[in-house]
């Protein structure tokens, strides 16, 4: 029998019915703690000699079905889950990198990402080499004898850049350095990092994967041995684990994950091509239009759309406010991934914490607009940005 495709896939993945007394819908297990039938079996459980729970920051029937369903669906050995998807980056990178040692990664990428590595190097000499994210080459020549680690966000958080993920997970397993791709943008509907030679994959599961701005929740997925260590270092220790609860609702979500991707995919794509030939939008940052100079690498390396974020430069700071207080049917929000169409002025919000020579660097103009592309009618959406677009004096 032929490999079932992504979209039954993603319906099943996780689920054991047997485990479960037969549920389709996997159960919330409210429990803190579990208790065994005798001291043989508690200790073996408890020293992890025998699969089986027994705290849940640990382990939870719940959680387990959530990681075995990314861990499938990301054709990764493993995966452990998260409170947050800065949870899961930082019990990666603090369980992979010492003081004394170096990170590779994108100067341009998610703030909050950026602000974690600047606060390792100021407080336990962490080092970051920042490099383009769009030159897998720039990973080579920055990486030192020190360097463990190679993070990589593609798409990029929030200009859409793409990095040749297969050219830089070869230079790594050449040196011994660990790569991890932030993969929340594309989701594993558009890409599999892993497949192309990636350790570690990590999500926000806030966005596309729990899909309704409803939770907070990361997931790390990849080998098998380096999971582990990031969940007996970076969630046994460091404490971040996922509500069951939470666990529950992003494996909901992924049910209808592939759905939704096909429609953010193709409303992104019309609505970046829609832009892009507006004389009021000064550049439009999108990997599915040839004019991206990420284009070529994403058609390789991004199956079957291209995501659904599109950020598009006004120019100015005051024509992103002027657009963003026009809208009526985009929401003005800071996060992404929702079935709703949400919108941001990056330089004024999410990008607001770093500097204006910090911005300027890592291409954030004063007037980038971030537009998580949601599942509207497209014509709809069309409308409410081209009112917001005439407001602009």
């Amino acid at each position: 029998m032929k490999e079932a495709s992504f979209l039954t896939k993603v319906v099943h993945a996780g689920v054991d019915r047997r485990s479960h007394h037969g549920a389709l819908s996997v159960p919330i297990y409210n429990a803190s703690t579990y208790a065994f039938a005798n001291a043989e079996e508690a200790a073996a459980i408890h020293n992890e000699l025998e699969p089986g729970y027994y705290y849940g920051r640990i382990g939870n029937p719940t959680t387990e079905a959530l990681e075995k369903a990314l861990a499938e669906l990301e054709n990764a050995e493993a995966a452990v889950a998260f409170a947050s998807g800065m949870a899961a980056i930082s019990a990666v990178i603090l369980t992979t990198v010492k003081t004394g040692e170096s990170i590779v990664a994108p100067r341009s990428g998610y703030s909050t990402t950026q602000n974690l590595l600047k606060f390792l190097a100021d407080e336990f000499a962490v080092e970051t080499i920042l490099v383009d994210g769009a030159e897998a080459d720039a990973y080579a020549s920055a990486a030192k004898e020190n360097t463990k680690l190679f993070f990589i966000e593609s798409p990029s958080n929030p200009l859409l850049q793409i990095t040749d993920l297969s050219a830089v997970a070869e230079v790594a397993k050449r040196r011994g350095i660990v790569t991890l791709a932030d993969n929340t943008f594309a989701t594993p509907f558009n890409q599999r990092p892993i497949d192309l030679g990636i350790d570690l994959v990590v999500h926000s599961g806030t966005k596309y994967l729990g899909g309704h701005s409803d939770l907070t929740a990361g997931i790390v997925a990849g080998d098998a041995d380096l999971v582990e260590r990031v969940r007996q270092k970076g969630a046994k220790l460091f404490g971040g684990n996922i509500a069951p609860e939470t666990a529950w609702l992003v494996l909901r979500g992924l049910r209808t994950l592939a759905l939704r991707m096909e429609r953010h995919n193709s409303n992104a794509y019309a609505l970046a091509n829609m832009l892009a030939s507006d004389r009021r939008v000064r550049r439009v940052y999108y990997p599915g239009v040839p004019m991206h100079a990420g284009f070529e690498a994403a058609k390789r390396q991004m199956d079957p759309g291209f995501g659904g974020m599109v950020s598009f430069d006004l120019g100015t700071q005051a024509a992103g406010r002027a657009f963003v207080n026009a809208l009526k049917l985009c929401a003005l929000a800071t996060s992404l991934g929702g079935v709703e169409s949400i919108v941001q002025h990056s330089a004024s919000m999410t990008h607001a914490t770093l500097s204006p020579e910090e911005r300027s660097a890592a291409g954030i103009s004063e007037g980038l607009i971030r537009f998580s592309v949601g599942i509207e009618d497209v014509e709809d959406i069309k409308a409410d940005i081209l009112n917001a677009l005439d407001a602009i004096k």
